[in-house]
């Protein structure tokens, strides 16, 4: 009952929204994000369906009513294993939802869209986003979302089997003594194992080249010269490799929320730790204008507070339901979902005030929020790939000097988070499969003009990186809004909302350097 309360307040505030999830290391324990409901259908096809017969570019869709959205459609189709060896037959599916354009007169074409993750399913938000964006662009696209290879409903990541299992591994709380690294090793150790074994092949080309190679098929299937697309978080990062790879093939990409591909996985997290340290000192002042703030002033000392606590959570777990107790990263998790939009700040408050008084429901329930559990199960596969493909990507080193060297600028950039975001067991450095390739700056010479959007308070994107990213590619028109939170586009302004719409309805390119 406790939970379905923070439910509800949690839909009214529009918290379960597009958002990246914070990368401190494929660690047990790592926070991730709300996404919307998707059933996995793991498995890899080994045989050419029967149709399409060859070219898998000109392979026909076919769309069936579905209930992800109002008048939603769905099909399914078919991608290489390995892009590298696209003729091997060896194929897997991927999974599309669209809501075809309202005004079929004034159609543009198909707007693909990524809500971030990496993992989170586009079918599953596809409800949520049609609410979002601009009526023009309702009226002009058929929107499309897709799950990546590895997500929801395309040939997906599948490790863990039980929600026991799930549980014991987000709750898992960081070790302090040798005995507990060797149970957290263990635990990592059987999670990628798991992995391996139950995703099978398909695990070691989750990556996101791949996926950009997909949308590029995706592109061509349904019939557009050039892409649409709408990539919120990690989805400005699959947007920008996907026009580094086809440059001549972009139409008009907005990239949200956008964040510098160029970061290894370390950099990501310390810039990760800088955003919301500073989401949460803007917090810290907000709840110290409200008599009902359960924090002491002056702020370093409310920061200091909201540190304690996280140190007494990990020496001794609050209870948080009746068979499930608040460990360290699940209060963290609870923690920081609420630093995404500003709206939910008073959640936090709220929260903080029963785990101050003992109870952590709150925080435990927001935790499950973000984990996407749900009436004891955890309903999509989101977790699972979020770390395989981070993974593929990307890795931190795991040699000793550079794990201290990585820890202390954890310290030093959050002293709320950062030493918690140091602790744990590294899944990467036990992956049953190697990196794909190094993290590089993006590039897309002679590409048409990119709409690279950030917003001054993002906590999972700091803007530092979504401008590094607006100078990495040569046709980039640099988009802020000023204010916190994560991503704009749909839950900013007017400004951001009309410059988007003119840009993806008429082609209308923002002036680089608008600032709303």
């Amino acid at each position: 009952m406790k939970q379905q309360v923070v439910r509800r307040a949690i839909a009214v505030l529009g918290v379960v929204a597009m958002v990246a999830w914070v990368a401190t290391g494929c660690m047990a324990g790592v926070v991730l994000d709300p996404k919307g409901p998707a059933s996995p259908t793991n498995g890899l096809t080994t045989t050419k369906p029967p149709q399409p017969a060859g070219d898998l570019f000109t392979q026909p869709v076919y769309w069936e009513p579905c209930d992800v959205a109002d008048g939603a459609e769905c099909a399914t189709i078919y991608a290489p294993l390995d892009w590298a060896q696209p003729d091997s037959g060896d194929l897997i599916e991927l999974a599309l939802a669209r809501i075809p354009a309202l005004v079929p007169d004034q159609r543009v074409g198909s707007l693909l869209f990524n809500p971030g993750g990496p993992g989170a399913s586009a079918i599953g938000f596809l409800d949520y986003l049609y609410g979002q964006i601009g009526e023009p662009v309702a009226a002009a696209f058929d929107i499309v979302a897709f799950d990546p290879r590895g997500v929801g409903a395309s040939t997906a990541v599948s490790c863990f089997q039980t929600t026991e299992e799930l549980d014991n591994f987000f709750g898992a709380s960081f070790p302090d003594t040798p005995a507990g690294t060797d149970q957290m090793t263990a635990l990592v150790e059987s999670f990628a194992q798991a992995c391996k074994e139950n995703t099978g092949p398909a695990l070691a080309h989750v990556d996101t080249g791949s996926a950009a190679r997909d949308m590029n098929l995706i592109r061509a299937v349904l019939g557009d010269g050039q892409l649409y697309y709408l990539g919120y978080s990690y989805g400005s990062e699959l947007g920008a490799t996907f026009a580094g790879l086809f440059p001549d093939k972009v139409g008009r990409l907005v990239l949200d929320g956008a964040s510098d591909p160029s970061l290894s996985a370390s950099d990501h997290s310390l810039a990760q730790a800088k955003g919301f340290q500073r989401a949460l000192e803007a917090y810290v002042d907000h709840c110290l204008a409200d008599v009902d703030c359960p924090l002491d002033g002056p702020a370093d000392r409310a920061l200091e507070q909201i540190n304690e606590l996280l140190v007494s959570i990990l020496e001794e777990p609050l209870p948080g339901d009746s068979d499930r107790d608040l460990t360290l990263p699940l209060a963290l998790n609870g923690l920081l979902v609420t630093m995404y939009q500003d709206e939910a700040w008073d959640m936090l408050t709220w929260a903080l005030d029963e785990a101050f008084d003992g109870d952590g429901w709150v925080l435990l329930a927001l935790s499950d929020m973000y984990l996407d559990r749900e009436d004891g199960v955890y309903i999509n596969n989101a977790m699972e790939a979020f770390m395989a493909i981070g993974c593929l990507d990307s890795r931190s080193p795991t040699d000793e000097a550079s794990v201290e060297a990585q820890a202390q600028a954890l310290v030093e950039a959050s002293p709320v988070f950062g030493e918690f975001w140091a602790s744990g067991v590294d899944v990467c450095s036990v992956w049953p499969y190697p990196q794909v390739g190094d993290p590089q700056a993006a590039s897309a010479p002679g590409a048409a003009p990119i709409v690279v959007i950030g917003t001054t308070g993002d906590p999972a994107t700091p803007y530092e990186g979504t401008v590094a990213l607006s100078q990495q590619l040569e046709s980039a028109v640099l988009v802020t809004f000023e204010g916190n939170g994560h991503t704009a586009y749909g839950r900013s302004n007017s400004c951001i909302g009309d410059a988007v719409d003119a840009y993806l309805v008429d082609g209308i390119v923002p002036e680089d350097g608008l600032t709303c």
